[in-house]
């Protein structure tokens, strides 16, 4: 794969599955909601957010959450 002048990086992520995390960019920005998959592939996170009342699912890039630190 190197010599095609493919590099392989090792993603890491500051949390996990069960982590409370905060949503740092776009329309949800400033929500909070629990991580409920991280798809290291695609570089997305599923987050379980609170809105009107409801759990919903929410697919982010890992950019957009941070961890809350207890």
């Amino acid at each position: 794969i190197a010599s095609l002048g493919v590099e392989k990086h090792d993603v890491v992520v500051g949390y996990e599955v069960g982590d409370t995390v905060k949503v740092t960019d776009g329309p949800l920005d400033g929500f909070f909601g629990t991580v409920e998959e991280i798809e290291v592939d695609k570089c997305r996170v599923r987050v379980i957010v609170s809105m009107f009342g409801r759990e919903t699912p929410v697919d982010l890039d890992f950019d957009q959450v941070e961890l809350i630190k207890n």
